[in-house]
């Protein structure tokens, strides 16, 4: 393995802009489309920073040091920095009656921030359908789903016209389900399915490869061609500690390389940016993998 491709440093080098546009120049691209970072209202995001720092039963009791722990225009300064071209605002409702007040925030984010996908949330709730109606209405381009934090259960009744409403629209929906880093009552392959099963246009993109059940989801992005996944997190040297991808199914990944899409998690990763890339850059599944994968498979579902 070369030296570039080394092991994960918690400090971001001193030219880590540089290094992160050398990766993608080097592979021809304009630039990066990053699916999975998180923008939310201050005072949520330091609540969630906090959550963090105290180690809480949800991160698997690991500890995680926020190695972007910036103000937002600072964090938005800094993806562009590194030629992300466009991102996302992952927001999510932990407990319901927060889902249209994050949703208005995040449209003006939107508003104010071009190359922010706008993104939306929503929580089995009375009146989850029209307030997700009207976030597409509003242009929302990508929705957030947390089954883990949110602690419910994608298949509850009051979710269902919600998904045929994203299904319709063709709307992708990022979503957290994997029982990684800490199962929760709904996480797992078996709610999805059965999602899924009741609409399989669902444009669902499993966050984090669906860490740690990688080959029940690899199994349901076979059957189902609207599933996608994000690579937040997974094959960095954190995540192999905890949830190691397992090899076996490296030739699967090959052959979705058209629906797997580059996800950091950033700002709230315990590592630097550039170490997700040299991740993945070490998989050694190919530069036309890595150039769908970091920019064209978003870019085209995107349309950006």
């Amino acid at each position: 393995m070369n030296d570039h491709r080394g092991a994960m440093s918690d400090v971001p080098p001193d030219d880590e802009a540089g290094e992160v546009r050398r990766f993608w120049g080097r592979l021809g691209l304009p630039g990066l489309v990053d699916v999975h970072t998180h923008f939310m209202p201050e005072r949520v995001l330091r609540k969630v920073w906090q959550y963090f720092d105290g180690v809480g039963p949800l991160t698997g009791g690991l500890e995680w040091p926020i190695t972007y722990r910036r103000d937002e225009a600072e964090r938005t300064a800094l993806l562009r920095q590194f030629g992300v071209r466009a991102f996302t605002a992952m927001l999510y409702p932990h407990k319901p009656g927060m889902a249209p007040w994050l949703n208005g925030w995040a449209a003006d984010f939107a508003r104010r921030t071009p190359d922010c996908l706008h993104t939306a949330t929503l929580h089995p709730e009375p009146g989850v359908e029209a307030y997700v109606r009207e976030a597409v209405e509003a242009g929302a381009r990508v929705f957030k789903a947390h089954v883990q934090v949110g602690a419910y259960d994608p298949t509850d009744e009051l979710l269902r016209p919600a998904w045929a409403l994203l299904a319709e629209a063709g709307v992708p929906v990022v979503i957290h389900c994997g029982s990684g880093p800490a199962p929760g009552k709904h996480t797992g392959p078996e709610p999805i399915a059965r999602v899924l099963a009741g609409h399989p246009r669902l444009r669902l993109i499993v966050a984090h490869m669906g860490m740690p059940e990688y080959e029940d989801f690899l199994d349901l992005a076979e059957r189902y061609e609207e599933v996608r996944f994000d690579t937040t997190m997974t094959f960095t040297d954190f995540a192999e500690e905890l949830s190691p991808f397992p090899r076996r199914a490296l030739p699967r990944l090959a052959a979705l390389g058209d629906r797997i899409l580059l996800g950091t998690d950033f700002p709230s990763i315990p590592y630097p940016y550039l170490h997700q890339l040299h991740a993945l850059e070490r998989l050694d599944l190919g530069d036309e993998w890595l150039r769908a994968v970091c920019h064209d498979n978003a870019a085209r579902l995107f349309d950006v």
